[in-house]
């Protein structure tokens, strides 16, 4: 049987953390696709995004989107009752990550995220940025949290998992495409390349190895300021049966 989808991730620690608090999830079988990136500058960034992953990793997503997206919003819920269970015992303010997630089922496609990890997708020859933000003002190229609160600085992140009580995941569906390329990825990426870069690199590579290797090379080749992690999924034309 031919594949529905083509996939492939990297991350890396960058030229300036000592650490690399992002994780990611590349997992074909049950259609599902993870960035995750912990709040650097805090305490456990990086246990915060593994538990993100492989909590979701041991999820099953159904031929039910709705179902899917309703599983993965629980335990999300789960996972942001442990990471703020985690901050108070080890006193500290907050331990924290922001997630972009990707789930396929034979007809349709949805993105979620929680904070400013990104999903692009590359279709018509054209690059759209799926998700929006969760950053008050223009962004910084420091992530920290500054919760709601109106007054709060430019560029500070208004959601992340662990970051407080209540927790709250936007979602885009849209109906399945062939030759379409979806790009999940940590604000390692962005912060070092534009959307016009992403675009020229989606544009000169249709296979998602070679376009991950080379947006990862292009971040790391500028400042490499932050970990680069990446995930690009392509979906294939769906195999016709025949009795």
């Amino acid at each position: 049987m031919s594949p529905l989808y083509l996939s492939a991730g990297r991350t890396e620690t960058g030229h300036v953390r000592r650490h690399n608090e992002d994780a990611i999830l590349v997992a074909d079988v049950p259609g599902l696709w993870v960035v995750a990136d912990g709040l650097g500058g805090h305490a456990a960034g990086d246990v915060a995004s593994a538990l993100i992953v492989d909590r979701l990793g041991a999820l099953r997503p159904s031929a039910d989107i709705t179902a899917t997206m309703d599983a993965i919003e629980d335990e999300l819920l789960r996972i942001n009752h442990r990471l703020r269970t985690m901050a108070r015992e080890r006193r500290v303010d907050v331990v924290a990550s922001t997630v972009v997630v990707l789930v396929h089922t034979r007809d349709l496609v949805a993105v979620g995220w929680v904070g400013d990890s990104r999903a692009y997708v590359f279709q018509d020859d054209r690059l759209e940025q799926v998700t929006q933000d969760h950053v008050h003002g223009e962004r910084s190229d420091e992530t920290q949290f500054g919760g709601g609160r109106t007054g709060a600085p430019a560029g500070v992140l208004t959601r992340a998992v662990g970051a407080e009580e209540r927790l709250f995941v936007d979602w885009s569906v849209r109906a399945r495409r062939p030759g379409t390329c979806f790009l999940l990825c940590s604000d390692g990426i962005n912060k070092e390349l534009s959307d016009a870069d992403i675009e020229h690199h989606c544009r000169r590579h249709a296979d998602p190895r070679a376009l991950i290797d080379a947006l990862v090379e292009s971040a790391l080749d500028r400042a490499g300021r932050d970990n680069v992690s990446a995930v690009a999924v392509r979906l294939e034309p769906l195999k016709e049966t025949h009795s």
